[in-house]
């Protein structure tokens, strides 16, 4: 078994590791299919075998010949460690800075087996979300981070690290960059090829940025949008009885089961991945599973009307259950489901995101090595059926909203009935989960903050769990809007939840939405209890890269921006830009994330709270723009949750100024103009 200070010394070289290949009882990426030319297929062998001296290139090149034509990708699998991945306690990591260390520790919980959806390809969840391209990018980083000291910063390069370059203790320790393409190349075909190549990756959000923190971030997510889509559509705060009908159980997705049971609703979630219906029901995640429709829709009536809180796995496709349903209400006249969405890896439909139909899992995988075109095909056809179920469903009064995982956009490429009359490019026939349900919540600056106990110790996250929760009740007694103060009460309830319902996954983590305010407070409230002793190891701050400000997306987060900009990146650049001279340990900013490649530019960051009092100010500047980046955007698009923040940000900060915009009141000079 190796450890810690054999990974710290770089690439094992004298001797050479055995190669173990893929190993056997875990899930492995879906084969990718980059149809390189011959030239092509030598620059990929070309580019793999420059992390390695002339004397060995000749022993390796063989097998990395062969890894790209079995898996369209040069993994490098000989040098997979043979070591525990998991987030080890920050002072066993042998480095020269806590910075260092705690980036290391967020790495290996990135790829840590109960965390990583493929793990022995790197790849932290979304079917396609890395953290880096090969395992010799791995041991190079652990190597630099190992060397680093205050007054150097590493350089990253969709997953390659350029180096260690010379820099200053108030500079971030690491920049990081995924697949910064240029735009006209942007596209999924050319992804395919670079990514083969090894020139590019795609970093998803929190798996590129190394934040990434198990599925207990989208958990919270997840139930804050079931309850304020129970308020919305279904005017209930109590949900207790009303069903939640979705799919997907693998990476983020598999974070539904939990978000149902807290949220006290139903939830049924479709799966086809055998093993990722188990690993979730292993958990305790998923209170039941099933592979039978009749049984699926028995207990699902049995719920219903006993108003039981209940988690169902069916072992099948999401079309097949949908379609039930449609039968169901056919043949009844009962509509069974209240709520509905899809969380399938549909940014990636073509690559194993979304599984046809019309094949089983095995058959389906084996077609798409074999005939990549039919499998497109499938999906398509796949895609048009799971419209045309959810449609029916939706006429009489189910509520479906999309998750943004680019499920209505790639339906609508495939021919589906998604659209909406008169609507922009960015909208349609069902709105996306920011339009209609956690957008005005952005634009109070709330949105996904989070933070990671270093020591490893769950009592240290229970010190923090119990720290947020008094500085939010603090926020309340001293005054705050009703809207702020119903996130507030959201966000107490489930941080006790959370503590009940054993969310952790890999490292001691814990996430809430919090606004501008409340993320300051209790940062600065963490950062003293380190100081006091209270926490006993440095905490690492972060967030999901879907949030206020961090993400550019025109089919999610940036969804209900309606003043033409929603297809701007200026606001996550701006971030990731801000964040890093404003005292981030690090950034990161990356092309795709959520709803796809060219789709999105979203940026993240990493900040170490260790209890000094540069720390603080450090957290008090970069959390402030941070958020007010976002918000401010927010308000000059027109956005009037977003207009009033920002006032009265303005009114808490006299070296705040914003650009406030100037409503158009008259809309007949518009009609004079145009016809002029």
């Amino acid at each position: 078994m190796t450890s810690l200070k054999e990974i710290c010394r770089g690439l094992p070289l004298n001797p050479l590791p055995e190669n173990k290949g893929r190993r056997k009882g875990i899930p492995h990426a879906p084969v990718r299919t980059p149809n390189l030319t011959a030239q092509e297929k030598k620059l990929a062998l070309r580019n793999a075998l420059r992390y390695f001296p002339p004397e060995i290139q000749k022993k390796l090149v063989l097998e990395f010949a062969e890894e790209l034509r079995l898996y369209g990708h040069i993994y490098m699998y000989r040098f997979c460690p043979d070591i525990e991945m998991r987030a080890y306690p920050i002072g066993e990591y042998p480095c020269r800075t806590k910075s260092a260390a705690a980036i290391m520790l967020m790495i290996m919980n990135n790829l840590d087996p109960s965390v990583a959806q493929f793990p022995q390809e790197l790849v932290t969840y979304g079917g396609n979300g890395q953290v880096f391209s090969n395992w010799a990018q791995f041991w190079l980083v652990m190597h630099y981070l190992s060397e680093m000291t205050e007054e150097q910063t590493l350089v990253m390069y969709s997953g390659h690290p350029l180096g260690l370059f010379p820099s200053h203790p108030r500079a971030p320790r690491l920049i990081i960059t995924n697949g910064m393409v240029i735009p006209n190349y942007s596209s999924r075909d050319e992804y395919e090829k670079m990514f083969a190549l090894g020139v590019t990756m795609y970093g998803q959000m929190t798996a590129g940025s190394y934040c990434y923190i198990g599925p207990q971030g989208i958990v919270h997510g997840t139930v804050l949008t079931v309850l304020n889509a129970g308020r919305r559509y279904l005017k209930a705060e109590d949900l207790s009885g009303k069903v939640f009908v979705t799919s997907g159980l693998g990476g983020m997705s598999g974070a539904q089961a939990k978000a149902a049971v807290i949220a006290g609703c139903v939830g049924i979630i479709a799966e086809v991945d055998e093993a990722a219906l188990l690993k979730r029901h292993k958990q305790g995640w998923l209170m039941e599973i099933s592979n039978n429709l009749d049984h699926c829709i028995a207990r699902l009536r049995e719920a219903r009307k006993n108003k039981i809180a209940l988690s169902l796995g069916y072992h099948g496709n999401v079309v097949d259950l949908w379609e039930r349903l449609v039968h169901e209400l056919d043949t009844t006249g009962e509509l069974l489901v209240d709520l509905g969405s899809d969380q399938t890896s549909c940014h990636n439909p073509f690559n194993g995101g979304y599984y046809p139909v019309q094949l089983s899992f095995e058959e389906a995988k084996q077609l798409l090595s074999t005939n990549p075109g039919k499998f497109r095909t499938l999906v398509q056809e796949s895609l048009k059926r799971h419209v045309a179920a959810i449609n029916k469903l939706a006429d009489k009064g189910m509520f479906f909203w999309d998750y943004g995982n680019a499920f209505l956009l790639e339906a609508q490429r495939a021919g589906a009935d998604v659209a909406k009359k008169g609507a922009n490019k960015t909208e349609f026939r069902y709105p996306s989960y920011v339009q209609h349900i956690m957008g005005d919540i952005f634009s109070l600056g709330f949105g996904p903050f989070r933070w990671v106990c270093t020591s490893g110790d769950p009592q240290d996250l229970a010190t923090t769990d119990s720290i947020a929760m008094s500085v939010l009740e603090d926020s309340i007694r001293q005054g705050v809007s009703t809207s702020v103060k119903q996130q507030y009460h959201d966000n107490i309830r489930w941080i006790r939840e959370a503590g009940r319902h054993s969310l952790v996954v890999g490292s001691q983590a814990r996430i809430l939405y919090s606004d501008q305010r409340g993320r300051v407070s209790i940062a600065v409230a963490i950062n003293r209890a380190i100081s006091e002793g209270k926490i006993k190891a440095p905490v690492v701050l972060s967030r999901d890269h879907h949030d206020v400000s961090g993400t550019d997306s025109p089919f999610r987060e940036t969804s209900n921006i309606y003043d033409g900009s929603a297809f701007c990146a200026d606001m996550a650049v701006q971030n990731f830009v801000g964040d890093s001279f404003r005292g981030a340990t690090w950034v990161a900013l990356h092309n795709g994330g959520g709803v796809g490649w060219g789709e999105v530019i979203n940026g993240g960051f990493g900040l170490v709270l260790d209890g000094s009092k540069e720390a603080e100010e450090r957290a008090k500047m970069m959390l402030s723009w941070d958020v007010s980046n976002g918000v401010a955007r927010r308000c000059w698009s027109g956005n009037a949750f977003a207009y009033e923040t920002i006032c009265q940000a303005m009114k808490e900060n006299a070296m705040l100024r914003v650009t406030l915009p100037h409503k158009v009141v008259d809309e007949n000079i518009l009609e004079q103009a145009v016809k002029h």
